[in-house]
């Protein structure tokens, strides 16, 4: 029998109601007082009810600072396509406005600067990110930005623009991996969510970007009789940038992020950093993702280029090689946007249902069907229509799928971060050093094979870039199981059945 001080805690009542016995609540669930509509302090209500409820209200607050993470994302893209565009119109114009005449060698060491300072600061970002949070660290984005744009208003000297194009890229370095550092935060425990959110953001940068580029034609050139705003540009961009910054020091809410996600996260040390970045399964996905931003940098530079030069005789038996009017390459483009937009929906309701490394093996196949279809466009002068409207399905089929590869990837750098709860910054910093890799690869490369063999020359080093991107593949989906919500689960059971 149990004693009577025990008994008589037992059986105390509030209210002359008994108290509900103890072995009737759910595990963990720890009973308080609670109120009754006219009985004053007479009922019980359950402490893990009360949990769940707080638990309810923080993954609200964290959806709308996701939401407004990802609207951050797309206004600061807007702006960086903004800045970049003008600022080769601008230099077209300096001899105009007092300055030296630029040649094609400067405008491409001004672009290589910009991927430069994104390459070597994202990763340092990102560490800070983890020390300071991701929400404070993500707000120096758009003040970079803010004061690179100003400069360039003001200048016309090669060597300060110079300097501006650091500060644009140590915005992108900035800003990006520590937005990565939050989404990996907020999907930690929702694999649907994580599918959802890595696919919104890669549409995000992508409408961002091209609605950026397609913008700065029409702010800096002016449309029909109105002649546009010229370098004032800038300054109207340094207003966009100040709009993100609002979204993301008003827009982000959840003190998770002021934290970086963790309690009490450890010192800063570069040799714990040194064995961080040495993972084998970072690395693992490093080619697959270099390649694949290879690939795609091959068509948001070379071959832009090279559909709206002049025709050249030497390449005669090639109809996409030049001659293209630009208002047609706009609507390639915005037909392009649609499809890729279409496809990262898709494919980002699907993590629940296959593999990140299948979903990535989708896309490279889907761009090696981007491939055939386009050789078949390119040697279809004097065919039947139906030849072109072949290879142009084949085109739009495989770039439904090959988008998303991006989001996959990116979900698995994501998984990867799971591993490092306090250095989620560092790790997702990679997807700009990766980015910034393959950009820069692709567009150099690219440009030495156009030279050559031209449209033929860069679909043949797409398609090497996709093989180059398969060849990890294989070994990284033999521990992504590893990286899975549920460790337990083997490879096998991941897939659908």
């Amino acid at each position: 029998m149990a004693p009577a001080c025990q008994r008589r805690r037992d059986e105390w009542s509030v209210g002359g109601h008994p108290r509900e016995s103890t072995a009737e609540w759910p595990r963990g669930g720890r009973a308080v007082v609670g109120r009754r509509p006219g009985r004053g302090r007479a009922g019980v209500r359950r402490r893990s009810d009360v949990g769940r409820t707080v638990a309810a209200g923080r993954l609200a607050g964290m959806e709308r600072s996701l939401w407004a993470v990802l609207i951050g994302t797309f206004t600061l893209r807007f702006s960086t396509a903004l800045t970049g565009t003008t600022l080769i119109f601008y230099l077209a114009d300096l001899p105009k406005l007092g300055g030296p005449r630029v040649d094609p060698a400067e405008v491409g060491a001004l672009v290589a600067v910009f991927f430069a300072a994104e390459l070597v600061l994202s990763t340092p970002f990102g560490i800070v990110s983890d020390r300071l949070g991701h929400h404070r660290v993500m707000q120096l984005g758009p003040i970079f930005g803010a004061v690179a744009v100003v400069l360039t208003w003001a200048t016309t000297d090669l060597f300060v623009l110079g300097g501006t194009r650091l500060l644009e890229g140590a915005s992108t370095a900035a800003s990006v991996p520590s937005i990565l550092g939050f989404i990996a935060l907020a999907t930690a425990h929702d694999e649907s969510l994580r599918g959802r959110a890595s696919a919104r953001f890669e549409g995000a940068t992508l409408a961002g970007i091209g609605g950026g580029a397609v913008a700065a034609g029409v702010l800096y050139g002016g449309v029909g009789s109105w002649d546009g705003f010229g370098r004032t540009t800038f300054l109207l961009n340094a207003i966009f940038y100040a709009i993100s910054f609002l979204i993301y020091r008003f827009g982000v809410t959840d003190p998770r992020a002021e934290r970086g996600g963790g309690a009490a996260a450890p010192m800063f040390d570069l040799q714990r950093y040194r064995r961080l970045l040495a993972s084998s399964h970072v690395w693992l996905l490093a080619p697959t993702w270099i390649a694949i931003n290879a690939a795609l940098g091959l068509w948001t530079t070379q071959s832009i280029f090279q559909l709206v030069r002049e025709r050249d005789r030497h390449f005669a038996d090639q109809l996409l090689m030049g001659g293209f009017d630009p208002a047609v390459i706009s609507a390639g483009l915005a037909a392009a946007l649609v499809v890729f937009f279409l496809g990262l929906v898709f494919w980002g309701d699907r993590f629940k249902l296959y593999r990140r490394t299948t979903i990535i093996f989708f896309g490279i196949a889907g761009g090696a069907g981007v491939v055939a279809g386009a050789l078949l466009v390119n040697h279809s002068e004097g065919m039947a229509w139906y030849v072109q409207a072949l290879g142009g399905a084949m085109v739009i089929a495989g770039l439904f799928v090959l988008s998303g590869a991006t989001p996959a990837a990116l979900g698995l750098l994501a998984d990867v971060s799971e591993r490092y709860p306090h250095d989620r910054g560092a790790i997702m910093g990679l997807y700009s050093v990766f980015l910034a890799l393959g950009q820069i690869g692709g567009s150099l490369l690219g440009g030495q094979v156009a030279r050559f063999k031209g449209i033929d020359a860069i679909l043949l080093l797409t398609l090497a870039f996709l093989a180059i991107a398969l060849l990890p593949l294989w070994r990284l989906r033999s521990f992504e199981h590893q990286l899975s919500p549920d460790p337990a689960l083997s490879p096998a059971e991941l897939e659908p059945t």
